[in-house]
Formats: structure tokens, sequence, C-alpha cells
């Protein structure tokens, strides 16, 4: 299961986030740990470079968030970061560095990596999106499956456990999503791969 791993998805120097994924062999694992990490590195970061706003929320002075946009923490928006018109991010979030959360978008307990964008329409949950992987319009991350049972990651025939009851997709570094599409729970795409519009994909790409 190579494939599914975060040496394989991920390059860690383009995330605020990358001590969360040491001693981590697959990327949801990190998923259980967004809240307590966003709030211990959050109270390391420069004052000189982020602001501290409400609770548990620190927005870098560089970072573009629209008026409209609803942020709830703990959350991290990271420098030249935007977060657009009517923008909800719920909690657990961290938003890296010239990412977008665009118009619409609903990101919670999330990892996004510097240069990614989901701007338009986009639900982002349980999820992580690597360094300038891209959602088309309407593109969403299922994060719970209709029976409330846990997910499974479906690789070659075989199912890999993870134990998680709320799982969306985990995104490789430069991975397209086409406008419209669902990734169903415990969806993979990995590193440059491309899914095509109004796809419904579940497992490993």
């Amino acid at each position: 299961m190579k494939e599914l791993t975060v040496k394989e998805l991920y390059t860690l120097d383009e995330t605020i986030a990358k001590d969360i994924f040491e001693g981590v062999t697959y990327p949801w694992e990190v998923l259980p740990k967004i809240s307590r990490f966003i709030v211990e590195l959050g109270n390391t970061l420069s004052e000189e470079e982020y602001e501290k706003q409400g609770e548990n929320i620190w927005i870098a002075k560089t970072a573009k968030v629209a008026k409209s946009a609803s942020i709830t923490g703990p959350a991290i928006i990271g420098k030249n970061a935007e977060v657009r018109h009517c923008a909800f991010i719920r909690g657990n979030a961290i938003v890296g560095e010239g990412a977008v959360v665009g118009n619409s978008t609903e990101v919670k307990n999330a990892i996004l990596f510097d240069g990614a964008q989901a701007p338009h329409y986009n639900y982002i949950g349980d999820s992580v999106m690597g360094h300038k992987a891209h959602t088309g319009a309407g593109a969403v991350t299922s994060n719970l499956k209709q029976d409330h049972s846990n997910v499974t990651v479906l690789k070659d025939g075989e199912r890999v456990e993870t134990g998680m009851r709320k799982f969306g997709a985990m995104l490789g570094d430069h991975a397209e999503i086409g406008c419209g599409s669902v990734l169903n729970p415990g969806t993979v795409v990995g590193k440059n791969a491309r899914v095509y519009p109004l796809s419904m994909v579940r497992g490993f790409v």
C-alpha cells in the first residue's frame, strides 16, 4: 500500500503542518490530531506575522479574508492565503500559504497545503489537500458513509481499515479534481492525478 502513504503523496516542506505528519504512515492518521496541533502551533507563531483573533484563530497579516467569511477556531490562515466571500471555516482547519478557500466553500477538520485551492462551492471535510491540489467548482469530499460505519480505503481489491467514522479525501500534491465531482468517503487521489468532471470516485486513484 505504498501509494497511500504520506511519503508518496505529499511534499511536507510545503505546509506549516509538517510536524503533524511525523511518525505517521498514512495521511488520514493525522485527522484526529488537527485540533490540538493547531492550538499548540498557533501559540508559537510570530506576533509580527500573525494576528490572533477570537478563540484559537490565527490569521497571517498578509492573508486576505473577506468580511463575509465565517471562521471558527481552532484555525490557522497562512501567509498570502485567501478566504473569499461567504467562505465557512468550521474549525480544526489549516489553510496554507497562498491557499484559497473560495466563494461559499466549507472547510472542516482539514489541512490545505501551501497553494491548495478549493475556490468555488466546495466542501472539504476531514480531508488533506496537498501542495497546489485543486478542486473544481462544486467538487466535494463526502466524509460520512450512509450507514455510518467506519471508512475503509479500497486499493487493488483490498480494503485498508482506517478505524475512522469520518474521512473525506486525501488529495496528493498537484491533484486536479474536476467540476461537480463527488469524492466518496475514503478516497485517496495520487500525486499529479486527475479526476474528470462529474466523476463519482472512491478508493485509490
